[in-house]
């Protein structure tokens, strides 16, 4: 299994990252997968990429080969401990890729989260000492809607929804854009809805054609609408049903490290290139230095 560590970055960014929330209320849809290997891919393109792993069950962790020891601070260290540097938390997983990983701990957080004041905000101010260092933040969200997801909801620019080409899915997809939609009114402003990544898709079921059709014909009647989703899509290429996806984390490693020749690693590879490509960069203020990173934590 392969270890993780903490570096510096070489030199700051000169725009604000583009920041991503992969969330889906259900589990086991393929969210950590897809946040994982889309963090792999644009970190393989070039892109300087920061994970975070804001789901109590620490699973992306593995996509990483991390092990988790007491005196390694976390993702819930942000949320709970303000004397905690957000540098502390990073590690570095492979080249231009870093992640912030979580821990069980962190599903016990969310009631005393609730009772402090600005609450929604918190993730936004406690990772904006890093947000310079990175093109891209990926925030890996528990499967529900609660504080933590409205903290990534309140921090992102763009929510991408993992998901299976089945027909409950498409009723819990309109559940997800009302939470969207009352994040974007009251907390967020440039909170958008990228679309739909199908996870695990068998493109020859006649039930998973029948459903990707009608989450096409769901999004095109918003065009045009003003709504945080007018401009959603589903995402091609859709993610093929794939062992090596789910070989992959009990060793440590993503599709990438795993089996680069794979149709998983063509996948990811391909949808992370489209994703890109949608992108419209922002100018950002001048980052912080370099050697933001340089006193974070030591290697594991």
């Amino acid at each position: 299994m392969k270890r993780t560590s903490a570096k510096p970055i070489a030199t700051p960014v000169a725009t604000a990252p583009r920041v991503i929330a992969l969330l889906n209320q259900k589990g086991g849809v393929g969210k950590t997968t897809s946040t994982a290997n889309l963090g792999a891919a644009f970190a393989i393109a070039g892109l300087r990429t920061l994970v975070v792993d804001l789901d109590p069950q620490s699973n992306l962790s593995l996509h990483f080969g991390h092990e988790p020891t007491p005196d390694q601070p976390t993702v819930r260290d942000l949320f709970m401990n303000e004397t905690m540097e957000a540098k502390e938390t990073i590690r570095l997983a492979r080249p231009n890729l870093w992640f912030v990983p979580s821990d069980t701990e962190l599903a016990l957080v969310e009631g005393e989260l609730a009772l402090q004041e600005n609450m929604q905000r918190i993730l936004a101010r406690r990772l904006e000492s890093v947000m310079g260092m990175f093109d891209v933040v990926l925030l890996d969200c528990p499967p529900s809607l609660g504080v933590l997801t409205v903290n990534a909801l309140t921090v992102a620019d763009e929510v991408i929804v993992p998901t299976q080409a089945q027909y409950l899915a498409l009723r819990g997809l309109e559940k997800l854009l009302e939470t969207v939609l009352l994040v974007q009114r009251a907390l967020n402003p440039r909170l958008t809805v990228g679309g739909v990544l199908l996870c695990m898709h068998e493109s020859q079921s006649s039930h998973g054609k029948a459903v990707v059709e009608e989450m096409d014909q769901y999004f095109a009647k918003f065009k045009g609408s003003g709504l945080p989703w007018q401009d959603a899509l589903v995402l091609r290429p859709a993610v093929r049903r794939n062992i090596k996806l789910a070989e992959a984390p009990s060793f440590g490693q993503t599709i990438f490290d795993y089996a680069p020749t794979c149709a998983g690693a063509a996948d990811y590879r391909a949808l992370a290139d489209a994703i890109r490509q949608r992108w419209v960069r922002v100018e950002a203020p001048a980052a912080a230095p370099a050697e933001v990173l340089a006193a974070g934590a030591a290697t594991q």
